[in-house]
C-alpha cells in the first residue's frame, strides 16, 4: 500500500496550516521537522544581520540541529517536503532533515509559503543538491 507523508518546518505556524491541508487533502501522515533549538522571533528577524536565521542562511553549508528523526520514514513512497521560503530558498534544517533520513526510492515533492517568491527556486535548489533523487512536483501553499 502506498503511503504519504508530508514533513514540515514552520518557524512561524503558517506552514503548519498549509501542511496540515495538505495532509488532510493527501490522505498522508504528517511530520514535524523540530529544530533541537526553537526559532525565536529574533532569531528570524531578517533584518538583522546578526540573527541565527540571517547566518544560517549565509552559511549554505549550516545544518540545524533537528530533534529526532521520522523513524518510519521507510514505510512511505512520497514524501512531501515543505518550508517558509528564506532568502529564496529552503532554510539549511530542511538540508539537515534530508540528510538525516534515507530518501532514496521515494517520490520527493515540494511545498512551500512565502510572502513574496515563488517555489520554483527553492525546489530547483534542492533538486541540485541532490540529484540522487527523484524529485516531483513543487507547490506553493500560502
Amino acid at each position: 500500500m502506498k503511503k504519504t507523508l508530508v514533513a514540515y518546518f514552520s518557524a512561524t505556524g503558517t506552514t503548519k496550516a498549509a501542511a496540515q491541508k495538505l495532509a488532510k487533502e493527501l490522505g498522508a501522515d504528517l511530520y514535524e521537522i523540530s529544530p533541537e533549538e526553537p526559532y525565536t522571533s529574533a532569531d528570524l528577524d531578517w533584518r538583522d544581520k546578526g540573527s541565527r536565521s540571517t547566518l544560517e542562511m549565509k552559511d549554505r553549508s549550516s545544518r540545524p540541529a533537528i530533534k529526532g528523526r521520522c523513524e518510519n520514514i521507510a514505510d512511505y513512497d512520497t514524501v512531501w517536503i515543505g518550508f517558509p521560503v528564506w532568502w529564496y530558498t529552503a532554510p539549511t534544517i530542511v538540508n539537515t532533515f534530508i540528510e538525516a533520513h534515507d530518501l532514496g526510492g521515494k517520490v520527493l515533492n515540494v511545498f512551500a509559503t512565502s510572502g513574496g517568491s515563488n517555489v520554483t527556486g527553492s525546489a530547483a535548489d534542492l533538486k541540485k543538491a541532490y540529484p540522487q533523487y527523484l524529485w516531483g512536483e513543487s507547490r506553493l501553499l500560502n
